[in-house]
């Protein structure tokens, strides 16, 4: 899978998580300062990416996972 595909999938779960419209992501924006994410909802963004991307999350990765941008290199990395 090509970056701009994790791009595209990273920005759809966002979007439907955190009701952002996907054109007003962008990959420097972090989710809870920029995007507003509450901590359920941090949650919700790593079950929507596992089952997005059908890859499971070790909680400490996800912690590292902090920007829009840092969830693409992830999911490039391991895909």
């Amino acid at each position: 899978m090509d970056r701009a595909e994790v791009e595209k999938r990273v920005k759809k779960v966002v979007s439907q998580v955190l009701n952002v419209p996907e054109a007003d992501i962008r990959p420097e924006h972090k989710f809870t300062a920029d995007l507003g994410a509450e901590s359920v909802q941090s949650l919700e963004l790593v079950a929507g990416f596992e089952e997005e991307f059908d890859l499971e999350v070790d909680e400490d990765e996800a912690l590292s996972v902090q920007s829009v941008g840092d969830a693409i290199e992830f999911f490039v990395e391991r895909l």
